[in-house]
């Protein structure tokens, strides 16, 4: 090689030289490239690695159903939230499945569903298998039938309005899955009944106290309220009269109990309990002077005054007296017109003269 062609390689050897370091030289370019997609691979497949991990080793999904949950590595920092697996749509079962209502009040059924997500609610009834609601919406023509939503309990409750006793029977509440779930609901519609014991006649002596006991049962709740009358009139315990008391025990089966002490025979007639939940129940009091009916000097205090004794005493009077009667009758008039019409027989059958003038002699 020439002197000439090994000056022009030294040359083109300088020029690249002061470009090199102008622009940083190609080899470090290279490089630092090459260390970048290095690095870029290296954090690609570390997040891989780290997703996969966390998918594997996920946290455990707590019992309280949720449309998300968190799913992390405690080790990398790392997390990724995806969709949940959502359980179907249950039932509380503590919610009461038989419920008492009363007549011409309002009756309540719930449904308590849990997790409904998407789902509608429906209540039936099985007597007839007739669809009441679907959802807030009443789908048959009986307006009495309501149901209502309560979010914050997740409630869904059926309202009869002016309960009626046919309206007692079994409702369904019904979850439109597939297959549906449902849940079943006993309705007992109640008429409260009043009664008084010892009607319809009670029997007191003068002076006694009287005693009325009314009895109010099947009552879902206890009454209100419990008048009683005397001839169609409130009784007053704050009267001119006096000795007047009324106790009431409320419960299950409320008791009320009216006392009127040292009766007197304007006490006699007809009382009527009035409970607010229920029908009147009456009875027939009767004050009498046994002193004055009875003989035998018993005195007023040793006499029991209840109806079942006096009713007992009238029986076994008129007993006797029909008795008496009878006897009388029999003997004074019936035997001896049996005697006269033998003897007569006997004599025609022998001598019908002789009879006769027998009778005759007799008469005269």
């Amino acid at each position: 090689m020439d002197c000439r062609s090994n000056k022009l390689l030294d040359l083109w050897i300088f020029i690249i030289c002061i470009l090199d370091m102008t622009n940083g030289g190609f080899q470090s370019t290279l490089n630092e490239n090459f260390t970048r997609s290095t690095a870029i691979d290296e954090y690609q497949t570390a997040s891989t690695t780290v997703t996969q991990t966390s998918i594997i080793h996920k946290i455990s999904v707590t019992s309280t159903p949720t449309n998300y949950e968190i799913l992390s590595d405690d080790k990398s920092g790392f997390s990724l939230t995806q969709p949940a697996i959502i359980s179907e749509p249950y039932f509380d079962s503590q919610t009461p499945k038989n419920v008492t209502g009363l007549v011409g009040k309002s009756a309540f059924l719930n449904c308590r569903v849990k997790n409904l997500g998407n789902k509608t609610v429906s209540w039936i009834r099985h007597r007839d298998i007739h669809i009441l609601t679907v959802g807030s919406y009443t789908y048959t023509s009986d307006q009495r039938f309501q149901a209502t939503h309560h979010k914050e309990t997740d409630d869904w409750t059926l309202q009869i309005k002016w309960a009626q006793k046919r309206d007692s029977g079994v409702y369904e509440c019904q979850v439109s899955t597939q297959p549906v779930h449902s849940y079943f609901v006993n309705l007992n519609i109640v008429v409260p009944t009043a009664a008084i014991h010892g009607a319809p006649d009670l029997h007191f002596d003068k002076g006694s106290t009287i005693n009325l006991t009314c009895t109010i049962k099947f009552s879902p709740e206890p009454p209100a309220y419990i008048f009683w009358y005397h001839l169609d009139e409130v009784i007053s315990y704050d009267s001119m009269r006096g000795g007047v008391s009324v106790i009431t025990e409320k419960g299950d089966i409320t008791i009320s109990y009216l006392l009127i002490q040292n009766a007197d025979l304007a006490d006699s007639g007809r009382y009527s309990c009035s409970p607010s939940n229920a029908d009147v129940a009456s009875v027939r009091v009767h004050v009498l002077n046994v002193r004055a009916l009875i003989s035998g000097g018993e005195h007023p205090e040793a006499m029991q005054t209840s109806s079942c004794q006096y009713q007992y005493q009238k029986d076994h009077y008129i007993k006797m007296t029909s008795l008496m009667i009878i006897v009388f009758l029999y003997n004074h008039i019936l035997w001896p017109i049996a005697i006269a019409s033998k003897l007569y027989s006997v004599c025609y059958e022998h001598s019908s003269h002789l009879c006769t003038a027998l009778f005759i002699k007799t008469k005269s």
